[in-house]
């Protein structure tokens, strides 16, 4: 049952505080349109239980057929946070509108996952826990980098770590330490202070461990929020010594820095016995089908399971229990909404990498990106065309920077060929037929849409090729900037025409 109307998400996009736009980003099967289905799952727009197995952002054929995401595809889904997630919210101030770009990861297809990084502030990083950091993980993460985009990590694939490799918790802890030296040691070459620190790890809160397939991940504060609640102590003090070189010695009743207690006991780190032991012993339970232990354990969790649950073989009634006792989406709702920029707080600091013109106050267009003002002129970059159910004809996708965009509106088209001052490739009065709420397969139509958000216009793909930026201003402002795509071609293959006279007709648009 979906748990929102069109309406409720129009309500929200008028506040730009409660808005995260955010695209996922990994190297080719490391789970990004797996773990998308979890965050569909939780929006209500698809069951829970096939949440990993139904890869709803792969709307076309030839993905489905491939298993393989080929373009960047978006939803937007609301979210009502509930107070034990994030306590400090106000209680008016707790619904969220996500609009999630889930993009892909082969190499071959780099130009969509820029275009999905230029319409959003935010990215989720994929990373799986058994190939670790991958070529493409870091082209993907310079190209957010680049576009100031802030990221957050999930560390997937966990439960391969666990079943096939068989790694113990102090084996798994490790290599989770080695794949996040190496996003950071990407993250490093690209020192913005614009953007504050981006270093990325768990005892921050923007890491999240688990497995995309099974539905589930845990960060740090969900296990200091549980044992704080347990044992009485400040969650704060229990997330920072829940990773790096911190141990509980349990005989002396004492954290302590080192392997080793005062009397020469061997004491465990408390990342492997407070946060992956609980895992691995689910895991040991239910796939070697130790009942009464499970029973023991479902009791201790709190977890009700029917009768049907109860009978379905090991691998299905592990993935059962592990969503409800860590269910993915809680966690990286919880890590999108607090570590995540509302598009507010991000075009204070993209708005002079995306403006082309001058970066001054006296620039109204300027200033309208900055401040992310409804009121002020409409500036929206069409960052790719989508096709249409009729043959030939494109929405054009893109994100309004500033302004708002209405249906039936004139506006002025500046083509990715446009020149400041020239005439080339500018597109004077021309109609919005329609404005659309990306939906993935599905699209709904809106009367209007303020800046902050991400939008599909129907009617303008006639004037448009490839990119472009879109105002409803009397005078023509400096475009915003076109995007940089990482990849260089790899075939070059010159034409020429067959009748030398027709040459004057043939206009080339790169």
């Amino acid at each position: 049952m979906v748990n929102f109307t069109v309406d409720e998400l129009r309500g929200l996009m008028d506040d730009s505080e409660q808005i995260r736009n955010m695209s996922v980003i990994a190297h080719v099967d490391h789970g990004k349109s797996t773990l998308s289905d979890s965050l569909v799952g939780a929006a209500g727009i698809i069951k829970m239980e096939e949440a990993g197995d139904k890869r709803l952002m792969d709307t076309r054929a030839d993905e489905i057929a491939r298993g393989i995401t080929i373009k960047s595809t978006a939803i937007s889904l609301h979210y009502h946070v509930p107070k034990e997630m994030i306590k400090e919210l106000d209680d008016d101030k707790r619904g969220f509108l996500i609009n999630l770009i889930d993009s892909p990861g082969h190499v071959d297809f780099s130009s969509e996952v820029t275009a999905a990084l230029r319409v959003t502030d935010g990215a989720l990083v994929v990373v799986d826990c058994v190939e670790g950091v991958c070529v493409q993980t870091e082209t993907v993460l310079r190209q957010a980098l680049t576009e100031r985009i802030r990221p957050v990590v999930f560390i997937n694939k966990v439960d391969r770590a666990v079943l096939e490799l068989q790694l113990d918790p102090e084996e798994a802890y490790q290599g989770f330490v080695k794949t996040l030296q190496n996003v950071n040691v990407v993250i490093a070459t690209y020192n913005d202070p614009s953007m504050g620190d981006l270093q990325v790890s768990p005892d921050k809160g923007t890491v999240a461990i688990g497995s995309g397939l099974q539905a589930w991940a845990f960060s740090l504060t969900r296990f200091a929020n549980m044992y704080a609640a347990k044992f009485g102590v400040d969650e704060m003090k229990m997330r920072e010594r829940l990773w790096g070189d911190n141990f509980f010695d349990a005989k002396n009743k004492k954290w302590i820095k080192q392997e080793t207690n005062a009397d020469g006991d061997r004491v465990r780190r408390a990342f492997c016995q407070f946060c992956l032991d609980p895992v691995y012993q689910i895991f040991d339970a239910v796939m070697n089908e130790k009942k009464e232990k499970v029973e023991k354990m479902l009791k201790s969790l709190n977890i009700a399971l029917t009768t049907e649950e109860r009978d379905q073989v090991p691998k299905k009634l592990l993935k059962t229990i592990m969503m409800k006792f860590l269910p993915a989406a809680e966690t990286l709702l919880q890590m999108i909404v607090a570590h995540l920029p509302s598009p507010k707080r991000a075009q204070k600091y993209r708005a002079d990498m995306l403006y082309s013109g001058e970066a001054v106050e006296t620039d109204k267009y300027f200033m309208g990106i900055k401040n992310c003002d409804a009121k002020a002129p409409l500036m929206l970059y069409i960052s790719k065309m989508v096709p249409t159910a009729d043959r030939g004809r494109f929405f054009a996708f893109g994100r309004i920077f500033s302004g708002t965009v209405r249906s039936g509106q004139k506006v002025r088209i500046m083509g990715n060929n446009y020149i400041y001052g020239k005439k080339q490739d500018l597109h004077e009065d021309k109609p919005v037929q329609r404005a659309v709420l990306m939906m993935g397969r599905y699209q709904e139509a809106v009367e209007d849409m303020p800046c902050g958000n991400v939008v599909g216009l129907v009617g303008v793909d006639k004037y448009i090729i490839k990119s472009a930026t879109i105002t409803d201003d009397g005078e023509t402002p400096h475009p915003l900037r076109d995007m940089k795509y990482s990849v260089s071609p790899v075939v070059r293959v010159a034409v020429e025409a067959k009748n030398p006279s027709d040459l004057p007709q043939a206009t080339w648009r790169a």
